[in-house]
């Protein structure tokens, strides 16, 4: 399967100023200024050796659907289709940013994002 490295993972937050002096001062993460325009609070912040932290606002802390960890992919179509021929529910988002993504979950529940970058990114 055309699968890379892990891309980002998201993790849900009440207090993005506390998170955020937490992943910046305490763990010297450094913020990716080019954040697409979503329609959550948040902010993304650089890992050194490559990937990011997603921080997102939530009221509860910890709803379904928010914390996922995503892998890069070279081939988000054939990825798709080898896991819906295994079965797998697989949804493929509209385009909100410049890669594509789609949805998975694994036997326990947990939320894989599958992210595809544009070429030559």
């Amino acid at each position: 399967m055309p699968i890379g490295a892990l891309d980002h993972v998201a993790v849900p937050v009440t207090d993005l100023a506390a998170s955020r002096r937490f992943y910046e001062q305490v763990l010297g993460l450094e913020e990716d200024p080019g954040r697409p325009d979503v329609p959550v609070a948040g902010a993304w912040l650089n890992l050194p050796g490559g990937g990011q932290v997603h921080l997102f606002v939530t009221a509860e802390g910890h709803p379904a659907g928010i914390g996922h960890f995503a892998l890069s992919v070279t081939d988000l179509d054939a990825l798709v289709a080898g896991l819906t021929a295994a079965g797998v529910g697989v949804r493929v988002l509209p385009q909100m940013t410049a890669a594509r993504q789609a949805f998975l979950v694994d036997p326990d529940g947990n939320r894989i994002e599958l992210n595809e970058a544009p070429v030559g990114s």
